[in-house]
């Protein structure tokens, strides 16, 4: 464990993730709860609909009044709130090892400011680690104590491989999982396209909220002449030039490629943010909030 990890979680960190904790309250203003959660029909308080009884139904729910009127046994239905889960799917591929600082650094500080937020107001959260499959899995965790259980997790994570998400998600999927919110905190660089692993989180009825990071050395490097230019993830290799005119049409390429990313995340609907690791990780979440779609 790296002494810049150790530092990813200090102090003036747990102060940022309170901070956020009494902001996000104020913003939902105690409709957090209500609106992660799902009804279902069961014992609850709130009445829903009549059936008819059947040989094992609970006595203490029969309407008697409904008896004396008809002559058959009536059961009162309620319904009753659920929880529902949050994962977040890290990306822990090769490339997210890269910038500075990393952006595997910046993905487990707000991974964790989340799982926070999540843990302090209502849900059991689930954090998974991936590359080309599941890496590691932390098991659902509920409480705010339980937060720095996660951050050792999250410290553990170790960079490598390459990203095959698809794969990934559809072998988490295919284990029974309950219907909740998919957290992708990701650089989205995949080989095979993002958008068929997202599709995998679509199919099984997931909501879904993809945090893009990058950074600025992708953004905008600052590269010049010969090059022998290595893929972190495959270790493939290419010798070429750098010109202003290749980096020009590189910028164009990479803001075309997010650009997709968040136009399929639009046409679906989900949840999308894109950030660059020197910015504030708390402002991030701020922004993920404001945007009115991360706990609904």
């Amino acid at each position: 464990m790296s002494t810049a990890n150790v530092t990813l979680f200090d102090d003036e960190f747990l102060k940022k993730l309170e901070y956020l904790n009494i902001i996000s309250k104020r913003l939902f203003a105690g409709q957090l709860r209500a609106e992660r959660r799902t009804r279902k029909r069961g014992t609850g308080l709130e009445f829903a609909d009549y059936r008819a009884y059947v040989a094992g139904d609970d006595f203490r729910h029969l309407d008697w009044k409904a008896y004396l009127r008809l002559n058959r046994l009536i059961l009162k239905l309620f319904e009753e709130e659920e929880d529902l889960p949050i994962y977040f799917f890290v990306d822990s591929s090769q490339s997210m090892s890269y910038g500075n600082p990393s952006k595997l650094d910046y993905a487990r500080r707000v991974c964790a400011a989340l799982c926070y937020i999540g843990l302090a107001n209502l849900d059991r959260v689930n954090v998974i680690s991936f590359a080309n499959g599941i890496k590691s899995e932390m098991p659902p965790q509920r409480g705010k104590g339980r937060i720095f259980k996660i951050f050792r997790f999250l410290m553990e994570i170790t960079p490598g491989g390459e990203t095959h998400a698809r794969a990934s998600f559809k072998t988490y999927c295919t284990e029974t999982r309950r219907r909740g919110l998919a957290v992708v905190i990701s650089d989205m660089f995949d080989g095979n396209g993002f958008e068929s692993a997202l599709d995998i989180l679509r199919h099984v009825r997931h909501d879904i909220f993809v945090i893009h990071i990058a950074s600025h050395e992708e953004i905008d490097p600052m590269l010049r002449g010969e090059l022998q230019l290595v893929d972190s993830e495959n270790n493939v290799s290419r010798e070429i030039t750098i010109t202003p005119s290749l980096l020009a049409a590189y910028r164009a390429e990479f803001n075309k490629y997010c650009e997709a990313i968040e136009s399929y995340c639009g046409k679906y609907q989900l949840g999308y943010a894109r950030t660059v690791t020197d910015f504030p990780f708390e402002e991030l979440v701020l922004k993920v909030f404001r945007q009115g779609r991360f706990l609904k």
